[in-house]
C-alpha cells in the first residue's frame, strides 16, 4: 500500500480545493434557523424514569455518605469524584432530556450501577479501580465552577502499581459528537479501547467538556485532567504526546502552537487549524467579520503561531481524499514562510478516517521521537504569541506586550559561559527561570544577558542552581526588577478578552434590586439566564450565581466576579462602577468622549477586579460565542474584546446579545484607546 509523506503543502493545498463540499449543510449558515445543539432527545418512558431516578437516588445517599467519611478522611475524599462522574452524567441526561436515542437509556441504567457498585466499594474501604489496568473511567473536581468532570484512561497491562518506573503518557481528543453526552462518553471510555494504544504507554482521553475544539473551558479541561492523572499515576513528564483526529486534530493544532514547551511530540490529524480560510471552504460560508472579530481570529489562528512548531517536533496527518486536509495544508503553506517544512503524513485515497498504513508509519517515528524525550532546557527557543495568555516556552516567559494581538516574538540562546542572548519584538517585560538543579550556569559567575544590544549582568544562579530574572523596558533601556511585584498593566492571566474570565473560577453576581430601566432589567435578566443555559450546555458545568448581598469577601479574593444589572440593582457594581473606565450612570453609558442613553445600552467589559486587582471583573456577558456559532467549531472563538456597548431595542439572537454599537480593546495599561472619528 503507498504511504505518503508530505514535505510541503502547497500541491495538496490546491487538490484539497476540489473536493470541497458543504460540511453541515447550507442550513448550518443561516443564523435564523439554528438547530439545537445539543439535540433534544428522546422521551423517556414512565418505567425507565422510575428506575433511573430511584437508582441515582441510591447513588446520591451513598456520594453523601463519603462526602462525610471524606470530611476525616483524605484519600476518601480524593476519590468521591470517581464516583459522582457517573451520577452526575445520569442526572444531566435525564433532567435535561439528554438520552438521544433508546439505547442511551440503557447506558444510563448501567452506569448508575456502576457508580454505586464504586461507592459500595470506597464505603468497605476499598477503591478496585484505582489499581485496574485496561480501561479505567475517573474525575475531578474542576477550578471553573466545582463540578466534578470525567476522563477515560487506558492503563497499559505493564503498568506495575507498587512499581517505580514512570510510563509514557499520549492525550488523545475525540472528535466532534453533538451528542457525546456525559453518558455517551463514559460508556464509550468503558467499552472501546480508542484509536491508539502505544505499548507501555497510559492513554488519556479528556472530555474536553463536550465540542469546543478544547478551547476555552475544553483547554481548562485538558490540562485538569492531565494533572489529574499525574497526581494518580507515575507519568514521564518529558514523554507526554498530544494526539487526535477531526475536531481532535484541531484541538491538538491549538495546543501544539501555544503551549509547545509541555509535549514531547504532537500529531494532530485533519480538523481545522483556522477560522476563516476554514469556513469559507469547508462550510463555503462568507464570513464578514467586524474589526476586532478579525484581531480574535489572532487568539487561535494556528498559522499566525505557526512558527512555534520549530520548538515541538509535529508530525501532522490527512487523509488524501479528505476536506479537512485543508487544516495541515494551511498549515504547510504558513511553515513554508517561515521557512519551516512541516512532516505531513497522508493516508492514500482515504477519505476522513486514520490510514493504519499512515498509523503505523506515525506510531514509528513517535517511539523515536519519545526515546530522546523533551528537552527540559532548549538551549535555543523561536517564541511568538499575541496574547499574554499564551506567553511561556521553556525558561522565558514574556509579562508584558507592547501591543496585543500584534505578533511578540523572543528568541532566545544560551550561550557559551554565562551568557544568554535575546532577540525581542513587541515585548516590554520578560523573565527568564531555571527550576532547581536545571540551572545552565555556574553559581560563582554571574550571567551576562544581551537583550539585542543592550547589556545586563545579574548575579549567577543559588546553590540549588535554580535562578531567574525579570527584566522590564523603561525608556528603551532594559533594568533588572526585583521581587514578583507585577506592573500594573495587562499581564499573564489579566490580559482580556472577555472570554478570559472563564479560563479560571468564576461566580455570577445576581442583582437583587430593581434596576434604573425597566429595558435593561429584562436585556439582563434574560442574559443571564441565557448565560446559566449555556454553559451547561456547551461547557458541561453549573455556573456558580450568588446574590449581590450574599457575595463574601472569600468569593471576592478567589473568584472573577460577572455582574449583571446595572449600578442600581448590583450593590457590587454600585461600590466599583466609579472605578471602572466606562462611567454608568442614571442617564448615560460613557465612553471616553462618547454618550450612549442608558435607557438603551448597556455596557459589558472585563477590567481587573477594583475590589481584588489579581483576577477579573466582568459586566454582563457570559463567553462570548452563541448558538450560530455551536453549528461549526471553526466559529467557536471570542466575539467580543475588553468591552463593548449594546443596543437592547435590538432582541438578542442566535449572534449577538443586541446592537453592538460600540467595542474595542483597552490598552496595555487597561485604559480605553483613543476613538477614530
Amino acid at each position: 500500500m503507498r504511504l505518503a509523506v508530505q514535505a510541503c503543502g502547497f500541491v495538496c493545498f490546491a487538490v484539497s480545493l476540489g473536493l470541497v463540499a458543504r460540511a453541515d449543510g447550507p442550513k448550518d449558515n443561516l443564523p435564523g434557523e439554528v438547530r439545537p445543539i445539543p439535540p433534544v432527545g428522546v422521551e423517556v418512558s414512565e418505567a425507565d424514569r422510575a428506575e433511573l431516578e430511584q437508582g441515582l437516588h441510591k447513588l446520591q445517599e451513598k456520594i453523601e455518605q463519603l462526602r462525610k467519611r471524606g470530611q476525616k478522611e483524605a484519600k476518601i475524599a480524593a476519590l468521591v469524584p470517581d464516583v459522582e462522574v457517573f451520577a452526575r452524567a445520569v442526572h444531566g441526561a435525564l433532567t435535561y432530556r439528554e438520552f438521544f436515542v433508546a439505547g442511551d437509556v440503557a447506558k444510563g441504567k448501567s452506569l448508575w450501577r456502576d457508580g454505586l457498585a464504586r461507592a459500595d466499594a470506597l464505603l468497605s474501604g476499598d477503591a478496585p479501580w484505582t489499581r485496574q489496568t485496561g480501561l479505567v473511567v475517573r474525575g475531578y473536581v474542576s477550578k471553573l465552577d466545582n463540578t466534578v468532570q470525567p476522563y477515560g484512561l487506558v492503563i497499559p497491562e505493564s503498568y506495575q502499581f507498587d512499581g517505580a518506573a514512570r510510563h509514557r503518557l499520549d492525550l488523545w481528543f475525540h472528535g466532534r459528537g453533538e451528542t457525546l453526552s456525559e453518558v455517551n462518553f463514559l460508556d464509550q471510555r468503558q467499552k472501546q479501547l480508542g484509536q491508539i494504544a502505544p505499548a507501555d504507554t497510559i492513554v488519556l482521553h479528556p472530555y474536553g467538556r463536550y465540542s469546543n475544539a478544547f478551547k476555552l473551558a475544553g483547554e481548562v479541561d485538558v490540562l485538569e485532567a492531565l494533572d489529574s492523572v499525574r497526581g494518580r499515576y507515575r507519568v514521564d513528564d518529558d514523554r507526554v504526546v498530544v494526539r487526535g483526529f477531526s475536531m481532535g486534530g484541531a484541538g491538538v493544532w491549538h495546543m501544539a502552537v501555544h503551549r509547545p514547551d509541555l509535549w514531547v511530540a504532537a500529531t494532530p490529524g485533519a480538523g481545522f487549524s483556522e477560522t476563516p480560510a476554514f469556513l469559507k471552504i469547508f462550510q463555503q460560508e462568507e464570513v464578514a467579520p467586524a474589526p476586532w472579530e478579525r484581531t480574535l481570529w489572532h487568539m487561535y489562528d494556528c498559522t499566525d503561531w505557526a512558527r512555534n512548531l520549530v520548538n515541538l517536533p509535529t508530525i501532522a496527518y490527512s487523509g488524501e481524499l479528505d476536506r479537512q486536509k485543508q487544516a495541515a495544508d494551511v498549515m504547510a503553506l504558513a511553515l513554508a514562510k517561515q521557512g519551516l517544512t512541516l512532516t505531513h503524513i497522508i493516508g492514500p485515497q482515504t477519505q476522513h478516517k486514520l490510514h493504519p498504513d499512515s498509523l503505523a508509519e506515525i506510531e514509528r517515528r513517535l517511539a523515536s521521537i519519545v526515546a530522546k524525550g523533551r528537552q527540559r532546557v532548549p538551549h535555543e527557543i523561536d517564541f511568538t504569541t499575541y496574547t499574554l495568555r499564551y506567553n511561556r516556552m521553556a525558561w522565558i516567559a514574556i509579562e508584558a506586550l507592547d501591543e496585543h494581538w500584534k505578533p511578540a516574538r523572543v528568541r532566545g540562546q544560551i550561550g557559551d559561559g554565562a551568557a544568554v542572548d535575546l532577540h525581542i519584538e513587541n515585548i516590554a517585560a520578560l523573565r527568564l527561570a531555571f527550576p532547581s538543579g536545571w540551572s545552565p550556569f555556574l553559581p560563582e559567575r554571574s550571567v551576562s544577558i544581551m537583550i539585542d544590544d543592550h547589556l545586563v549582568s545579574v548575579p549567577g544562579p543559588e546553590t540549588d542552581r535554580s535562578w531567574s530574572v525579570r527584566l522590564n523596558r523603561v525608556k528603551s533601556k532594559w533594568q533588572v526588577v526585583a521581587g514578583d511585584t507585577p506592573n500594573g498593566g495587562k499581564r499573564p492571566g489579566l490580559q482580556g478578552p472577555i472570554d478570559d474570565a472563564f479560563l479560571d473560577a468564576f461566580v455570577f453576581v445576581r442583582p437583587t434590586s430593581k434596576g434604573r430601566h425597566d429595558a435593561i432589567d429584562r436585556w439582563t435578566q434574560a442574559e443571564l439566564q441565557h448565560a446559566i443555559d449555556q454553559w451547561r450546555r456547551q461547557m458541561r458545568g453549573v455556573a456558580r450565581v450568588v446574590d449581590d448581598v450574599a457575595l463574601d469577601e472569600a468569593t471576592i479574593a478567589s473568584c472573577n466576579l460577572v455582574l449583571w444589572g446595572d449600578p442600581k440593582s448590583n450593590q457590587v457594581l454600585a461600590k466599583l462602577a466609579d472605578r471602572l473606565p466606562i462611567g454608568w450612570t442614571e442617564r448615560e453609558v460613557i465612553v471616553g468622549n462618547d454618550r450612549y442613553a442608558a435607557e438603551q445600552h448597556v455596557p459589558v467589559l472585563i477590567y481587573p477586579n477594583p475590589l481584588n486587582p489579581q483576577r477579573y471583573v466582568v459586566l454582563n456577558s457570559s463567553f462570548t460565542y452563541r448558538e450560530y456559532d455551536y453549528l461549526n467549531n471553526a466559529r467557536q472563538v471570542p466575539k467580543l474584546p475588553d468591552w463593548a456597548v449594546i443596543d437592547v431595542r435590538t432582541p438578542a439572537d442566535s449572534r449577538w446579545p443586541g446592537n453592538i454599537v460600540a467595542a474595542d480593546f483597552f490598552d496595555e495599561q487597561w485604559k480605553l484607546k483613543p476613538r477614530a472619528k
